[in-house]
């Protein structure tokens, strides 16, 4: 059977993604053989609609269950409508979150979890994984080393020219 998972990042180690249609990974997973594809959610910077296209992405991939915290409305109906049972609720490692769902401990949703525009960006910033942020403070590392030896070159010339 195929399910997918909402991720915040692009393998099992990840946590859930709490949201479904501004989700930033989905990992659609084969519950009997463990292979796994890694899509990159597109739809996430979208205007509208994100909940509707995210649900038919992951109907077109033959997924059977959805786990994710949250359903909007609009996915839950088009989840519902393509015979894609979601769970909500759903928190932890992926490669955990798999487990108990093999194991049986997850019920499917009745209705959606939250309202139309839960997943809309706000005004807080959200949390990046682990990863990501590891990522962007060696990259803000090299940037200071480059403007500090930047720096040093003019405070040089500067000293040079004084000296004239």
């Amino acid at each position: 059977m195929k399910i997918c998972i909402t991720s915040l990042g692009n393998n099992l180690d990840s946590e859930v993604d709490p949201r479904f249609g501004r989700c930033r990974y989905f990992i659609v997973v084969d519950s009997d053989t463990s292979e796994f594809e890694v899509i990159e959610n597109l739809n996430i910077a979208g205007r509208g609609g994100v909940g509707i296209q995210s649900a038919q992405l992951v109907s077109n991939k033959g997924v059977e269950v959805v786990l994710t915290g949250n359903t909007g409305p609009n996915a839950y109906r088009t989840l519902e409508a393509a015979g894609i049972k979601a769970i909500t609720g759903v928190s932890g490692k992926i490669k955990e979150v798999i487990e108990k769902f093999k194991k049986g401990e997850y019920e499917s949703a009745s209705s959606s979890s939250v309202s139309a525009k839960f997943g809309m960006q706000t005004s807080q910033p959200q949390k990046k994984p682990a990863e990501e942020e590891s990522n962007q403070i060696d990259d803000l590392e090299k940037q200071a080393k480059s403007l500090r030896e930047k720096l040093n070159e003019i405070n040089k010339k500067m000293d040079d020219l004084k000296k004239e």
